[in-house]
Formats: structure tokens, C-alpha cells, sequence
């Protein structure tokens, strides 16, 4: 976890307390975090509890201790300490036990990895046109604000277009509504659905309509049904079926993933580097992929508080990428005579978390995840 990863946990507890009622206070643009000074406790130390303390009116003891409440469990923190007048000072786990225990959170929550509850006070109401990118927009955008625990209705200028349920997208009412609500206005794919339809089918077709920013022109050619790696669907989809299919081939071979052999090597290598020990399995190839396996929750969150369900799109192009890297570089296949190793098991793991948040990803989007392709 670096000191930007702190910060934004830090911040995030900020907001979850304010928006749980147990915190009344403005949340700040940022919380600033900073390596402890000789004799203090810790590995980083923040004052943002004596920050909020005054407009919170309370003490900031208090206020300290309702933010290493929720700030003590994340991925990354291993100790959580109170010092002072009301600082939290921070002990980083070590990468093995942080990583560890970001592959156990997608093994535990599935494809709810990275769902929570930051909007969950929220009743949102969003009003689009009768048009196929701002009713595909506004339907992504409504499952990403409920992954976030608010609730969430739409309404449309017009009356819906029939082949929007091929799109899989529903409208709660239609017409002029009695107040002003929620735009959501992406720059018009200049198609009709029927016609992205024919030409490329529901699933490459959302993904066109999703994957530009929403004022940037979707592109929708026939390169999104290119069935090769320079199509950034098709590399998704079929990260996500590699990761199902290493699944299936560990059974045949009689395994199943675990968690990483970990022991501190005599000398110590660079952060994410294997040691000559074999202590650290994923190699360095494995650093960028568990990196973002572990901001994807962040991911989420942003995409739902910004409305932009681009950003998951581009999260999931990154987490393909890091996979096929990480596969091609760190096989958690054993191969020839090998045997099965704890470092294969170790390795299977994050392939699969790799693949649960692909899947996750798309399903948020609208767009099936094939085990074959």
C-alpha cells in the first residue's frame, strides 16, 4: 500500500462514517497522510481526526476512534494505533498478508467484490433521451450506483424504443417529470438499437456505447467483433475464460488454489521481486495484476459517484492486460513432469481473482462473461 493507497482508505472511512450518521462533519477534499517522524509510532501517521474534531464537535479522540473502526480491517493496514491528542498512526502489513488477504476478500464476495455500501443513503433519479447510448449509459450507471447501495429510479423523455430489452435495458416511467432530475447526456451514438443489434449483437454492442467516455463518440465498427487480441472485448472475455479454464485444467490435474508460501528470505529482494527462496510466487509480473485487483472497489465507487461506467471498462482492459501478462510470465500450471507446488496453488488464486473481477466488471456492464470462447 503506498501513502496515496493510505490516504484514499483513510478518506474513504471519512465518508463511510458521514454517511453511516456516526460522523457530522464536511468531508475533505483529501486527507494527507505522512511518515511517522523518529520515535513515533507506526509506519505513516494522520491528523485528520483533530482536523474534523471542531466541525464534528466532538472530541478528537472520539473522532479517531470512529475512524480506526472503519479503517482498521482494509486490505493493506495491519495495525491501527491512537496516539496523542487524537493521530492515527498506521502499521502497513507486510505484502504477503496484504495480498493475501485482497485474494481471500474476491474469493469470499465473488462477484460482489468491490460492492458496498458508500451510497447507501442515496435515492437517485436519473432522466435521459430517447436514445440508445444515453438509455445503455443510464441502465450501467444504475447497477453501479445500486453495487453502491443506493436506490436508484430512471425515466426516459419518450416513450422507450421496443429493441432497448434486446439491450437488456428497462425505464421506470416516461414523459416530462415534475421536477428537474439527474441528466444522463453521453454524445449520441448516432445509430438506432436495432441497427447496432444486427451489426454487432448485444453484448459488443454495449460495450461500443459504455466504453468511451460519455463526451467522447463511441466508436462501433465492425472491430468490436474481431475475435483477437486487438479488439480490447474480445481480450476481456477471454482473459476471463483463460482464468475459468486453468480452474478446470488444476482439477484434472488434482489441485485447487491456495494461499501463497510466504517466509523471509535471508536477503531481502525488491518489493515484488521472487527471492531465491521461491517466498514470493507471482513474481514481479504478479505486482501490477494484484494491484489492481485491489483497486477495483475504488474503481467501482468512482464509476458510480462520476456516473462513468468507462472507467470500469478501462479497469477491466487493465486487469486483462496484467493477467495475460502475469499467466505468460508466472504459469500456474505445472508443465511437463512438474508436480503441483504450493507456489502453482498460490499463483491459481490470483488467476481466479483475476477472473471473478472480469466477470463482476461485465456483469455491471450488462455483458456476459463466457467460461469458453
Amino acid at each position: 500500500m503506498t501513502p496515496a493507497d493510505l490516504s484514499r482508505t483513510v478518506l474513504h472511512a471519512v465518508r463511510r462514517a458521514v454517511d453511516e450518521d456516526a460522523l457530522r462533519a464536511p468531508v475533505p477534499a483529501r486527507v494527507r497522510v505522512e511518515r511517522t517522524r523518529p520515535g513515533g509510532s507506526g509506519d505513516y501517521a494522520c491528523a485528520v481526526a483533530l482536523q474534523l474534531a471542531g466541525p464534528a464537535a466532538l472530541p478528537a479522540l472520539e473522532v479517531a476512534r470512529i475512524l480506526r473502526e472503519r479503517v482498521v480491517a482494509e486490505p493493506g493496514v495491519g495495525r491501527v494505533e491512537i496516539t496523542g491528542p487524537g493521530f492515527l498512526s498506521f502499521t502497513l502489513a507486510a505484502p504477503a498478508e496484504s495480498d493475501r488477504a485482497v485474494l481471500d476478500a474476491v474469493r469470499e464476495q465473488g462477484l460482489a467484490y468491490g460492492h458496498g455500501d458508500a451510497l447507501r443513503d442515496e435515492a437517485l433519479q436519473f432522466h435521459h433521451a430517447r436514445e440508445v447510448r444515453a438509455a445503455v449509459t443510464a441502465h450501467a450507471v444504475r447497477r453501479l450506483v445500486i453495487s453502491q447501495g443506493a436506490r436508484v429510479r430512471i425515466s426516459c423523455e419518450e416513450a422507450p424504443d421496443p429493441d432497448w430489452a434486446r439491450l437488456g435495458v428497462t425505464v421506470d416511467a416516461h414523459g416530462t417529470p415534475p421536477v428537474p432530475l439527474t441528466g444522463i447526456r453521453p454524445v449520441p451514438a448516432g445509430a438506432t438499437a436495432g441497427e447496432l443489434l444486427r451489426r454487432l449483437g448485444p453484448d459488443a454492442a454495449r460495450w461500443g456505447l459504455l466504453r468511451a467516455a460519455g463526451h467522447d463518440r463511441a466508436a462501433l465498427g465492425p472491430e468490436l467483433l474481431v475475435q483477437g487480441e486487438a479488439n480490447p472485448l474480445f481480450r476481456v472475455r477471454y482473459a476471463h475464460a483463460r482464468a475459468r479454464a486453468l480452474t478446470r485444467g488444476a482439477a484434472l490435474l488434482g489441485f485447487t488454489a491456495g494461499p501463497a508460501p510466504y517466509s523471509e528470505p535471508a536477503e531481502p529482494a525488491p518489493y515484488g521481486e521472487s527471492p531465491a527462496d521461491g517466498s514470493a510466487p507471482y513474481g514481479s509480473a504478479g505486482r501490477p495484476l494484484l494491484d489492481l485487483i485491489a483497486d477495483h472497489p475504488g474503481v467501482l465507487l468512482a464509476g458510480a459517484r462520476h456516473r462513468a461506467p468507462d472507467r470500469v471498462a478501462r479497469q477491466l482492459e487493465a486487469v486483462a492486460h496484467a493477467f495475460f501478462d502475469f499467466h505468460d510470465s508466472c504459469p500456474p500450471l505445472p508443465a511437463g513432469d512438474e508436480k503441483p507446488s504450493a507456489a502453482h496453488r498460490a499463483r491459481l488464486a490470483l488467476a481466479e481473482a483475476a477472473g471473478t473481477v472480469l466477470a463482476g466488471g461485465l456483469s455491471l456492464l450488462g455483458i456476459r462473461a463466457p467460461e469458453h470462447l
